[in-house]
């Protein structure tokens, strides 16, 4: 049948160079195939040991939750790991896939935490993306399943049939094990949502950077991005859009090529490209490799433009894999799908329910005027030719936005990370709050450490410049963890701190 398949196919400155050196050891075998607009810690594409398995098996998942009458199903892929699980009746951890290929369970701190706790660890992949498509094209009809709703309730679908999968290869038709939730970013929020949802399905959940805000005009993104970055590094930025905003009116051609971008014929899709190439090393914990160069520059006369593209070239394409595409809205047209397909999927996800929409602030702002609300709008119906208008408060009033009331769901965000601002940062009755302060605390740096780096048992703390704020932290959702998990403290499914 048409809808249901399984997709099997598939001039350089010393000081820049020194560093571009550096980094280069930090981040080997590191690829990240996509990074806009939302830069997804869960596409990193890791190898050898980075991993805890790469092994996987398939389950049947409805195709529509929300329509008992439609019988469609696809074929969803998950993973589990079952070295440290204290079989029968220990923990399950779920570990959510976000908006990427799940190309296996990552050994970053969680599985830390796994052997601590002597738990299970399976995942599950997002539908729509990697192998896990319910189509075999990605046109805006066939996108309409791609939702929040229908993907939380793909986990307690999956959630249920891995308990019942337990109880046959241990035959005990009366095991329940307790289960928690993990997730980074995106997959954060849909930690957090999870356990708002089905509180009956999960002793707790730990929402790592999770954006469970959807915001149309996302202003304090950049506001947050100049912040960290600080004050000579923010203005040698702006002198730096500033530039190109002149190049492209005088040679477009020309300035787009310093930066190997020439195919972004949008001027937009080019300015925003160079605005994520700033914002993604303060995200992910380096931001002296973009600012030391530029501040230095700036202060010698140097070429900043040519300082930046260089910047922009090794850094962010070369290093981080990034690739230009992923900014090209014809790309973004591109309905084929295939396992490394997930830029338009995404966008679809953010025109539909969530925005994000990265917009220039008023004043002082790093990034171009010319990637506004409008820019955004736009995009979406170029790409998906239907007027597509983000109902972000509709996705606010349904999960409450950072006023979310839940339990047992605890939250981190790095103090640097521009995207805590769609996280909820202050603590409330049954959800703790941690923001864990450093100058390279970035996105999911409880889990994955800093700066980011392919992900190891530790996530390299080590490398924060205080590590003992990312140690404490992670001793709050050890507390946490051992709370929710605490049989005589739980009683229908809801457990007590």
């Amino acid at each position: 049948m048409s809808w249901v398949v399984r997709n099997i196919a598939r001039m350089r400155s010393p000081h820049l160079l020194f560093v571009i050196f550096l980094l280069s050891l930090l981040l080997s075998h590191v690829s990240v195939y996509s990074l806009s607009p939302f830069f997804r810690a869960d596409l990193v594409s890791l190898q050898g040991s980075s991993y805890l398995t790469q092994n996987f098996s398939w389950m049947s998942q409805r195709l529509d939750h929300f329509t008992p009458q439609d019988e469609r199903v696809f074929e969803q892929r998950y993973f589990e790991y079952l070295e440290f699980f204290d079989a029968p009746s220990g923990p399950v951890f779920l570990k959510i896939c976000g908006e990427s290929a799940c190309r296996g369970i990552v050994n970053d701190y969680s599985a830390v935490l796994a052997r601590k706790f002597n738990a299970a660890v399976v995942s599950l992949e997002h539908r729509y993306y990697g192998e896990s498509l319910p189509f075999v094209d990605l046109t805006t009809d066939n996108l309409t399943y791609l939702t929040t709703y229908q993907a939380l309730f793909d986990l307690a679908s999956f959630r249920n049939y891995y308990q019942d999968l337990l109880r046959t290869r241990f035959n005990s038709s009366e095991l329940e094990n307790p289960w928690f939730v993990f997730g980074i970013s995106y997959a954060g929020a849909l930690s957090a949502w999870f356990q708002l949802k089905f509180p009956h399905l999960s002793r707790g959940s730990l929402a790592s950077s999770g954006v469970v805000q959807a915001i149309f005009n996302f202003t304090a993104f950049d506001e947050q991005v100049s912040r960290s970055a600080g004050p000579a590094c923010s203005d040698a930025l702006m002198e730096i859009t500033a530039l190109v905003e002149k190049g492209l009116m005088e040679n477009a051609t020309a300035v787009k090529s310093m930066f190997g971008a020439e195919q972004l014929t949008i001027d937009g899709d080019f300015m925003y490209f160079l605005a994520d190439a700033a914002a993604i090393a303060i995200q992910y914990g380096n931001p002296d490799i973009l600012c030391d160069p530029l501040v230095a520059g700036k202060l010698l006369g140097q070429d900043l433009l040519k300082l930046y593209a260089e910047y922009v070239k090794e850094y962010f394409i070369n290093s981080f894999g990034v690739s230009i595409d992923t900014y090209d809205q014809e790309h973004l047209k591109d309905t084929e799908a295939g396992i490394n397909s997930g830029d338009r999927q995404w966008w679809y996800q953010v025109c539909n329910e969530l925005a994000y929409f990265q917009v220039a602030p008023g004043n002082n702002s790093i990034r171009s005027r010319l990637v506004d609300a409008k820019y955004h709008l736009d995009l979406c119906t170029n790409v998906f030719q239907n007027g597509m208008y983000p109902a972000v408060d509709t996705t606010n009033i349904y999960y409450g936005g950072v006023r979310i009331t839940g339990s047992k769901i605890f939250f981190t965000n790095g103090s640097q990370d521009p995207w805590r601002h769609a996280s909820k940062q202050f603590s409330s009755p049954g959800e703790p709050s941690w923001l864990i302060a450093c100058h390279n605390c970035g996105h999911g740096t409880d889990l994955r450490g800093c700066p980011q780096s392919p992900l190891q048992i530790e996530g390299n703390a080590s490398s924060c410049t205080d590590p003992d704020a990312v140690y404490k932290a992670r001793e709050a959702i050890i507390s946490h963890i051992q709370s929710c998990l605490a049989e005589d403290n739980c009683k229908g499914g809801h457990c007590s701190m």
